[in-house]
C-alpha cells in the first residue's frame, strides 16, 4: 500500500515537468488532426445517417413527438449528433491511450530512470514491435468486452462498475507492459505482472475512473457542447492524454521501484541457499 501511494504522489509530481508537458502536445496534435478530420468528411453524413436510423424506430419517434409536446423540438435535432458523439469518444479515449503509449510512454519510463533509478540494468525484455502488438490485441479485446457489457449498463449500478473495470484492465496491460520492457527481462516481467496483478489492476481501475472526467465536458456544457463538438473534443484529448500521462508516470514508479526490490532480494536469496546446503 505505501508502494502505491509514494508512485502516487511522485507520478503526479512528473505531470508538471516541463518535459512531460511538452510530450502531451504530440498526441493532442495528432489525435485533433484526426479528429477534425472526421468531423470534416464524415460529420454531417453520420448525422444525417442516423437521423434517418432513429426516425425509422417508432418507440424513438414516439417519444420525440411526447418531447415537442413540451417544446423540447430542439432535442430532435440534437439527438442524432449525441448518438454520433457517443460513439466516437470511445474511440477518442483509445485513441489517447494507444497514443500516450506510443509516443509519451519510452520518455517517460527514460525520465523516471534516468532520475530515480539510473543504476538499474536494462535487460530489454519487450521491443517496440511486441509492445504495438500488445497495445492493440488488448485494445481489441477491451472494445470486445465493452460491446458485450452495454446491455448490462442499463442496470444503474453496473454502469458505473463494468466501464472503468475494462479501462483498468486495458491501462493494466498496456502500461505494465510498456513501463517494464525497456528494463526488465521477459521473465521478470511477467513474474512482476503476475506478483502485483492485484495492486497494477487497482492503478488501472482508478486510472479508468479519471479517464472519465473529461467525459463530464459534455454533461457539463449540454447542447451548446454539440455546437462546438470538434473544440470540445480536441479538449477531452488533451486531458485524456494528461491522464494517462499520469498512469504511466504511476505505473513507471511503481513497476521500477518493484523491479528494483525483486533485483536487491535476489543476492540474498542465493545467500540463504548456499547457507542451507
Amino acid at each position: 500500500m505505501q508502494g502505491l501511494i509514494d508512485s502516487f504522489w511522485r507520478a503526479a509530481a512528473y505531470c508538471l515537468h516541463p518535459r512531460v508537458i511538452a510530450l502531451s502536445l504530440l498526441p493532442l496534435v495528432i489525435g485533433g488532426v484526426l479528429v477534425f478530420g472526421f468531423m470534416y468528411f464524415f460529420w454531417e453524413a453520420s448525422v444525417a445517417s442516423v437521423r434517418a436510423t432513429l426516425e425509422n424506430w417508432r418507440l424513438v419517434e414516439s417519444l420525440l413527438q411526447w418531447l415537442d409536446t413540451f417544446g423540447l423540438q430542439e432535442f430532435r435535432s440534437a439527438l442524432a449528433a449525441i448518438v454520433v458523439l457517443a460513439g466516437v469518444l470511445p474511440v477518442v479515449l483509445l485513441l489517447s491511450l494507444l497514443l500516450v503509449a506510443l509516443c509519451m510512454t519510452p520518455a517517460i519510463v527514460g525520465l523516471v530512470a534516468q532520475r530515480r533509478f539510473p543504476l538499474l540494468e536494462k535487460k530489454r525484455g519487450g521491443s517496440l514491435v511486441q509492445s504495438a502488438l500488445a497495445s492493440l490485441g488488448a485494445t481489441l479485446l477491451a472494445l470486445l468486452l465493452l460491446a458485450l457489457s452495454m446491455p448490462l449498463w442499463l442496470i444503474p449500478p453496473l454502469v458505473m462498475v463494468l466501464p472503468p473495470l475494462i479501462w483498468g484492465w486495458l491501462t493494466y496491460r498496456v502500461f505494465g507492459f510498456d513501463v517494464l520492457a525497456e528494463h526488465a527481462s521477459r521473465d521478470e516481467r511477467l513474474a512482476l505482472m503476475r506478483e502485483h496483478r492485484a495492486p497494477m489492476l487497482a492503478m488501472g481501475v482508478f486510472s479508468g475512473y479519471l479517464g472519465a472526467v473529461p467525459s463530464l465536458l459534455w454533461a457539463l456544457l449540454g447542447v451548446t457542447g454539440i455546437i462546438f463538438a470538434p473544440f470540445v473534443v480536441l479538449v477531452a484529448i488533451w486531458l485524456y492524454t494528461l491522464v494517462f500521462a499520469f498512469s504511466t508516470a504511476w505505473f513507471a514508479h511503481y513497476a521500477l521501484a518493484a523491479l528494483q526490490a525483486r533485483r536487491g532480494a535476489e543476492p540474498v536469496a542465493e545467500s540463504a541457499l548456499v547457507l542451507e546446503s
